[in-house]
């Protein structure tokens, strides 16, 4: 069976992002650099090759390389649909500082619900944000955290 080994999500401004993966989420960058005209990521993406692209890992507290950017330059990314079609869903110990970093920064956060058991009980909370281009960011907290 195959292991999920990371998330890779298009950016249009490495710094920016970085300032809600690192600065907000908690992620710290493992290494970051530009990608060659040759890279994979040019087929696998179908960027076209007048795109410019930097990559960069992020290192979760409990795994290496678990999360990735690929700033793509030179080209304007298309607007994420809505309805949401994929999400990040990250367990968050600090929910409370997290929800209120992402609302200082002007993101849009939704607003707060209990999380269910499949009894229907509550045994969490939950919300969501949207990041700069569009990406859903699910977070949850188990009450017993």
């Amino acid at each position: 069976m195959p292991m999920l080994k990371r998330i890779n999500l298009c950016v249009a401004d490495m710094e920016r992002s970085l300032k809600v993966y690192r600065d907000i989420l908690g992620f710290t960058v493992n290494y970051m650099k530009d990608s060659a005209s040759d890279s994979y990521s040019y087929p696998v993406f179908m960027f076209p090759k007048e795109a410019k692209l930097r990559f960069a890992t992020l290192d979760s507290p409990t795994q290496e390389r678990t999360f990735a950017l690929t700033e793509v330059r030179g080209i304007e990314l298309p607007k994420l649909p809505v309805p949401h079609m994929t999400a990040v869903v990250l367990n968050c110990i600090n929910f409370d500082e997290v929800v209120a970093k992402a609302t200082a920064m002007g993101l849009k956060v939704i607003p707060e619900q209990a999380l269910p058991d499949l009894d229907g009980k509550p045994k969490g909370r939950e919300t969501a944000f949207v990041d700069p281009d569009g990406h859903l960011i699910v977070l949850y907290k188990m009450l017993n955290q």
